[in-house]
Parts: structure tokens; sequence; C-alpha cells
């Protein structure tokens, strides 16, 4: 039988597999081969030379890119981007601290730093991305419920790195913030207390307030201050700013590139404000207010006085300018349409005016009788035996105008008239006398008169711890000659000598230049500069700074003519012109009234008047010399006395806890 030849081995023998499209392009390939006249062994041939070349240059190129970058970035602005770099590693965080806070004279507090909580932007930490930033931004508009638009405009306006968003917040809007704070980048809650005044308004012109930095004083004062501080704006808390201001601390914040907290360090420890002691007595404080503040009401006048000084020390007991205001109306989160009605002013009172350190507009009246009694014992004008006849009027013969005759008036006719009972009765005739000259006896004349009231703080500043204290004015011939255009009002006649004699025509001093001029009546005579700061407590070195009472000068007028006014103010008391008030008090007191004429009217056509009164006690060794003026008075009546008997008595009368 005969097999198959391929049978016995049939892998040895086995047809490779060919798919028939395989068949078909080789045949096609070939075919192409033969019309192109090309074998598939030239398809692989060498790249062109100049190929090879531009590619060599292209890579040589970049590299030398890539080198100029790298020397830009590594040497041109290495220290910059270094320092940018640390500055993305580390971030600066304040520590907050607190301003100091203000007692009065017993330790009662009368200023507070109440909790309060502020909304800031780091603009570097909010995202750059539109919609990312967008989002942020409309979830922290809807939490504080403001405008997208608005936040979007207060943060773009902000030239600072650090943009405060809101002030003050209220506890919903903090406890929300608290809890979505980590889904807000850039955005940061932190503690900043709200100045809190107690009695506000009563303290105001004493205290003054604290309002927002301003950008110019940020700029002038970067290492000082910080975006989110306030400052004194007036007051206690403007000239003692230095002593207030906190001193935050700083916290370094060390990050990784993927913002993860490596490290804490605390490189400046905080600093709270020094803390201030006053002389001020805040019951005082109230008391003469509510007085002060009754009468006025009651007479329709435009505003009121009061300066209590201790005289032992120049200390400031008590200062009250009428009409007044909320000193809380400037902190964050006050209300705005009160302090839009404070500020715009409409009756035109002005009371952010401190009439007691800046009313330098005001007559004097009688007051300033004593102050001219003392220079005419110096000068021996007249001794304390020595009379004056007063018939109620001087008629003098004028010397500037040939024919003409000027009659100075007295309130009354006071007869044979002493020293003492001319302050007590308050004689204007025998202050005409001594003053200008009558008759045969030559007066004191402008220029000793000047001399002499400077010498007890008129017409000059104090120098009291308190901002915008004005000089006032004391006229003389040259000041008139320097200040009036018309050669006919430049003359000084003895007219002028007569008024400045009483306190009127062109005189103008402050209620704080009296008060301190009396406080050297009563203690012998030491001008002593008025002190509204007792002492500095400084919690961290746990010292208490005494200042020390400073005396502007003393041994001015002798001991022996000082006593003699002060019996003459005493007089005035027990038996003048503050009889059936100031005799009424617990302890015994020395006083002078004056009046003096504004040259206004009111709209029913009366002329209206300034109304004074000055009084030491007790009289023996003074405690209190308490200056009260009211503005504007309708009347001639001594209408301040009934305030200041209703204040002294209420002073010297111990309460049940004392």
């Amino acid at each position: 039988m005969f097999g198959f030849p391929f049978s016995r081995n049939p892998k040895k023998w086995r047809i490779p597999d060919i798919e028939p499209h395989e068949i078909l392009l080789d045949k096609l390939a070939k075919r192409k081969e033969e019309e192109l006249g090309i074998s598939e062994k030239k398809f692989e041939v060498p790249l062109f030379k100049k190929i090879i070349q531009g590619l060599f240059i292209s890579v040589i190129f970049i590299i030398f890119l890539l080198f100029a970058k790298t020397f830009q970035l590594q040497v041109i602005e290495g220290k910059n981007l270094l320092a940018q770099a640390k500055d993305n590693k580390f971030i600066i965080d304040e520590i907050q601290a607190e301003r100091g806070v203000i007692y009065d004279r017993n330790l009662n507090q009368i200023v507070f730093n109440r909790p309060g909580f502020d909304l800031i932007l780091e603009k570097g930490n909010l995202p750059q991305s539109g919609a990312e930033r967008e989002k942020v931004l409309k979830e922290a508009s809807q939490i504080l419920k403001v405008s997208f638009e608005d936040l979007e405009k207060k943060i773009s306006e902000s030239e600072n790195s650090q943009v405060p968003i809101s002030e003050n917040l209220d506890y919903l809007t903090l406890i929300t913030l608290e809890t979505k704070i980590s889904e807000l980048p850039g955005f940061q809650i932190i503690n900043n207390p709200v100045r809190e005044y107690k009695d506000g308004e009563t303290i105001s012109h004493l205290i003054g307030f604290t309002g927002k930095i301003w950008a110019e004083e940020l700029k002038a004062n970067p290492e000082v201050y910080s975006i989110t501080d306030y400052i004194g704006r007036d007051g206690i808390e403007k000239s003692y700013e230095e002593v207030l201001r906190k001193n935050p601390g700083k916290l370094k914040i060390e990050k990784d590139a993927l913002g993860n907290l490596i490290s804490k360090e605390i490189i400046q420890y905080p600093e709270s404000g020094k803390s201030l002691v006053l002389w001020l007595d805040a019951d005082l404080q109230k008391k003469i207010k509510e007085e002060l503040e009754k009468e006025i009401q009651i007479l329709g006048a435009s505003g009121g006085v009061a300066v209590a000084l201790d005289p032992k020390t120049g200390g400031v007991i008590s200062l009250i300018s009428l009409p007044s205001f909320d000193s809380n109306l400037f902190q964050k989160g006050a209300d705005q349409e009160e302090l839009k009605k404070l500020l715009e002013d409409p009756k035109k009172l002005k009371p952010l005016f401190n009439r007691a350190i800046s009313g330098q507009g005001y007559l004097t009246g009688s007051t300033i009788k004593p102050l001219i009694a003392s220079a005419a014992l110096e000068e021996k004008v007249i001794s304390v035996n020595e009379k004056i006849n007063c018939q109620g009027e001087i008629v003098v013969e004028s010397k500037d105008v040939p024919g003409r005759i000027d009659i100075y008036h007295d309130w009354k006719t006071h007869g044979l008239t002493n020293i003492k009972k001319a302050i007590a009765e308050s004689c204007n005739v025998f202050f005409y006398t001594v003053g200008g000259g009558y008759g045969e006896r030559n007066g004191l004349g402008p220029t000793r008169i000047k001399n002499y009231l400077e010498l007890f703080g008129w017409g000059k500043k104090t120098g009291i711890d308190l901002p915008g204290e004005r000089e006032g004015l004391i006229p003389d011939p040259e000041w008139k000659k320097s200040y009036f255009k018309e050669k006919e009002r430049q003359i000084w006649y003895d007219g002028d000598t007569y008024n400045l004699s009483i306190g009127q025509g062109f005189i103008a001093v402050t209620p704080l230049q009296v008060a301190t001029a009396f406080s050297a009546i009563a203690n012998d005579g030491k001008l002593l500069q008025p002190q509204v700061v007792k002492s500095i407590i400084d919690a961290s070195e746990n010292s208490n700074q005494e200042i020390e009472p400073k005396i502007i000068r003393e041994n001015f007028i002798d001991q022996n003519n000082l006593q003699i006014v002060r019996e003459g103010m005493r007089q005035a008391v027990t038996n003048g012109s503050a009889t059936g008030y100031l005799d009424l008090l617990p302890v015994s007191a020395a006083a002078k009234t004056g009046t003096a004429q504004t040259g206004k009217k009111d709209k029913y056509g009366n002329e209206l008047f300034y109304n004074w009164v000055t009084v030491f006690a007790p009289y023996e060794d003074p405690e209190i010399v308490l200056t009260i003026m009211i503005e504007n008075v309708p009347q001639v009546s001594a209408v301040v006395l009934p305030i200041a008997k209703n204040v002294l008595e209420w002073y010297f009368t111990p309460t049940p806890n004392q």
C-alpha cells in the first residue's frame, strides 16, 4: 500500500499561514517598485545636513535661554525672590494687647475696654483664580449681609495688604464666621476691644475719645500703628496717647509649601498700655453737670462751664463744658445717625467745643476785681485802710475829645468804700479809680494791669495736660494799635482802662484761667499748672508713677496783700454779693461774683450776659476752688450762685458711706 509522503512529519513540512491581504499587498508593492524604478531598501535614507545643523542650533538656543533665566532668578532677582520665599514661608501675626484704662481719684474705673471682634482680610491669602475668588467673596458677603460688589470694591480700592472688612461684629455674625472661617481663605477674625466710657456724656470734654487710625498717620508711623488701631482724638485720650497706647506682640508662624503648620514662635511679647489715675472726682463731675444743665435749661442759655481745682496741687477735680456729647458715639458700632447729628450740629451750639479751656472770648466782669485789688496793693496805689467815696458813678472830662464828658456807672451807690468792701460789694467806682485813676489819684494804667494779670496766668496758656487750650487776650495800647485798621480805633482811651479795670471791653479769658488765678489767691500765692492726670500705673512693672505738682510762679504778690484780698472775698459771702447762698454752706467759704455784658440780645430784645462765680472752701484751709460760668444769660442776677451752693453743700456733706 502506498502512503502520503508528508504524513510521517507534519511539522517539518508545514506551509506558513499567509493571509489573503498580505499576498495582495506584496503584489501591489512589487508593481510600485517597477513603476518608480526603486527598491524598498532605498526608503531608509540619512537626514539632510541642514536639518541636523538647525536642530543643533535650536538646542543650543534653548540651553542659553534656560541659563539666562537661571541667571536672572539666582543673581539679578535672587535677594528679592529669597525675601518673597521667606515671606511665603513665614507669616507674622499680631498678638493683641489692650489700651490702658482710666480711673478717677477714688479709683473708680471710668474708661473700659469692652470685648470686640473685627473681620480683616489678608489680600495675599485670598484665592487668585476668578471662580474660586468669587466663591469666597460671595460666601463672605452673604454672612456679612453686604453686597458682593461693595465687598469687592472695598478690597480692590485698598492699598494695604491687610484690609479691615467689618468692625465690632455682632454676636450672630461672629458665630457664623467662626464656623465658616476655614472655608474663607484670607479672612481672619481678630480680637480688637471697643473703648467704653462710663457716663460718656459727663466726662467727654475731659477724657475725649478714640478714633480710627488715619492713612497718613499709618504711613508716617508704620512701626507704631496697624490698620486696626484706634488712637486718641481728643482730651486725655489724645494728650496721653503714647502712655495709653497698646503695643501688640508678634507671632512668627512657619508653614510648608502646602500650607501645613511647621512651627510657631513669639518674637515680640504684647505690651498693654499703661493706665491713668486722674485728679477727677467722678461723683462731683456728675453732680456739677446735673446742677449746671438744669439751670441752663431754665434760663434758656446757650451753654455753661464749670472748673474745680485742688488749690494745693493744681489737680483738676472737675471740668464741665455744656452742651456736651457722648464719647461712646465715636466708637465702632455706635449709632451712626446720632453721630451724624452731633457732627452736623444743626442748632449751632458747638457741643464738641471745650468751653473750659478753649472758650477765650469770655469777658470776666467783676471776677477780675480781686486781681486788680492785688495789683493796686502791691503797687501801693491804695492801702488797706484808705476809702474811696462811691456816689454811683464817676464823671470824666475826655482827654482825647475836647469838651466831651464821659460818665462811668456803678450798679449802685456804695458810699465810703475800702478795698475789702469794694471786693465784697463789687464796687465799680473803687476799681475805676485804682485801675484808671480819678481826680488826684493815679491808677495802675493799662501796662501795669496787663503785667499783673499775666502774673496770675491770664492771657497765656496754663499748660494743662489737655489738647486745644487757647491763650485768651489781655489788651493794651500796643495791641489796640496793631489790631484795628482805622486810625481812630487804634487810640487807647481812658475809657478802655476803666473798662479793663472791671473786666469789660476787649479782655477775654478762659474759665480755666480764672480758676487757676483764684487758686493762687487761695493757696498764698502759688500759681500752679492745672493737671488732669494724677499718676500713671504700669501693671507690667507693678509701679505707680505719681505726677508732681508744677509751680508756674510764686511769691509774685506779697502774702499780706493776698490776705487782704482773701478777707474781701470772705466778706462777699458773709455780707456781700454772695450772701444768701454761700453763707449757708456747712463750711466757711470765700467768693467773687461777676456779670459781663456780651453785646448780644436774645430774640425778645433782652441784653445777654456772662454770669460768673468763683469760690474756694473751706476758707481757713481751702480744698477746692470752683469756677462756674453761664453764657448768654438774659438777666443780670447771679444765677450761678444757686449752682455753687448746691454743689458745695453736696460736696462737704458726708454721706452715710463716708
